[in-house]
């Protein structure tokens, strides 16, 4: 099972559209090192690695280390309407996923 570390690191590469080959060499890692802190449970990386990773996939090493599950560019404000979310009751989530369904068909 992956940790939000791992997550992270492979969401991000994702985006970027990074192979593991590449952030391995980016970071003077092997490819099967980044393999292990996408995809291990808790993967301990020096503080030298993970800061290069960081670099490397455009964050802040703070960012990687979060336990609570954030993109790069999401904002404050974002981050509070999602705490919102989470304690709405099931019923109001599935009103607001409509609403936001009915708006995409508008586009």
């Amino acid at each position: 099972m992956a940790s939000p570390l791992g997550e992270k690191i492979r969401a991000r590469r994702t985006q970027l559209k990074i192979s593991l080959e590449a952030l391995a060499r980016l970071t003077e890692s092997s490819k099967s090192y980044i393999w292990e802190l996408e995809n291990r449970d808790k993967p301990k990386p020096s503080a030298e690695k993970l800061n290069s990773i960081a670099k490397a996939l455009g964050v802040t090493p703070e960012y990687l280390w979060e336990a609570e599950a954030t993109y790069p560019d999401e904002s404050v404000e974002d981050k509070a309407f999602f705490r919102r979310y989470q304690n709405m009751e099931p019923r109001d989530k599935k009103r607001l996923r409509d609403v936001l369904d009915a708006w995409e068909k508008e586009d």
